[in-house]
């Protein structure tokens, strides 16, 4: 199965939705899953909490996107479950573009390699710069170079 072939399709329907795709997962367990988070395109005009998905985009692009799947026979073997969803709010945060967009927001970042004799950190993101993440962690703020960071997310705030 190639996932980037997926990844494509999956992009295919969600730019025709006005969606972006955030991520695609592939896990097999009990069953065989096939997980496809969308997320709405930025728009500056559109206030950051406004701009979610709901559960009638995820349908739109579920059916679509299983169609084209099945058509172009992107899963071969046997059942798989499709599900499509919205990254939540403690989104991962995978690419530079995702650190940029999230300024301003408390994040939990964890490093292969400690910054400050720290692997774990959580802060405001304040920036993102020449591969480097600044974070505001009590009133100082930390940089952490990109290529270190083994997993990040957004902290709910309520």
């Amino acid at each position: 199965m190639d996932l980037e072939k997926i990844r494509q399709a999956a992009e295919r329907v969600a730019h025709s939705e006005g969606l972006e795709i955030f991520d695609v997962e592939w896990k097999i367990g009990k069953q065989r899953l096939l997980r496809v988070y969308i997320d709405r395109l930025p728009d500056p005009a559109v206030p950051q909490a406004a701009a979610g998905i709901t559960h009638k985009d995820c349908e739109r692009v579920s059916e679509q996107l299983s169609v084209i799947l099945d058509v172009e026979d992107l899963v071969p073997g046997p059942r798989y479950v499709l599900e499509v969803s919205s990254p939540g709010l403690d989104r991962k945060l995978i690419k530079p573009a995702d650190y940029e967009r999230f300024v301003g927001r408390l994040a939990r970042i964890w490093l292969n390699e400690p910054v400050e004799n720290q692997k774990y950190f959580e802060g405001r993101l304040a920036s993102y710069a020449d591969g480097t993440v600044k974070l505001t962690v009590r009133d100082r703020e930390i940089s952490v170079p990109y290529a270190d960071i083994r997993k990040a997310n957004l902290v709910v705030e309520l």
